[in-house]
């Protein structure tokens, strides 16, 4: 993947709801993006690859290197959800049945977060890693930045 040029400025308006940043050269979090666009029925969800201007700008703006992506993001206005809260956060705002995960807060983040941490720290040799990033069908481009 080619290095990023600097940061690039944000646009002046991002889309409502939450936006997911996830990194679009994983398996796992490609597969991830697939299942939140086709399972999202009121589209509420927009998504942002670290490795976009975009997705970049919006990951180092929340204090995280795009370059060395080991978590995921969730910006829901002024909230920011990292890690496996931010996997809840999806899963809860899918809807039924997908909302059933957010039983998972009965575990402590810090017990769930190191769990995360060792899977996304170990993604690409579990999972593997594309040789160009996920693009999305073009029934999905309106929703990805």
């Amino acid at each position: 993947m080619a290095e990023h040029s600097p940061p690039a400025s944000l646009p002046t308006s991002l889309p409502g709801g939450p936006i997911v940043l996830f990194d679009a050269e994983c398996v796992l979090c490609s597969a991830n993006a697939q299942f939140i666009l086709t399972h999202d029925k009121a589209e509420r969800f927009h998504l942002a690859s670290m490795q976009s201007d975009v997705g970049a700008a919006l990951f180092r703006q929340h204090g995280l290197d795009p370059a060395d992506p080991t978590s995921i993001l969730v910006i829901d206005g002024p909230r920011v959800h990292k890690d496996s809260d931010a996997v809840l956060a999806i899963y809860e705002g899918l809807g039924f049945p997908w909302r059933l995960a957010g039983v998972l807060r009965v575990i402590p983040a810090g017990l769930r977060d190191p769990v995360y941490r060792l899977i996304a720290r170990n993604r690409y040799r579990l999972f593997g890693k594309r040789a160009t990033c996920w693009v999305p069908s073009p029934r999905f481009r309106s929703r990805v930045l």
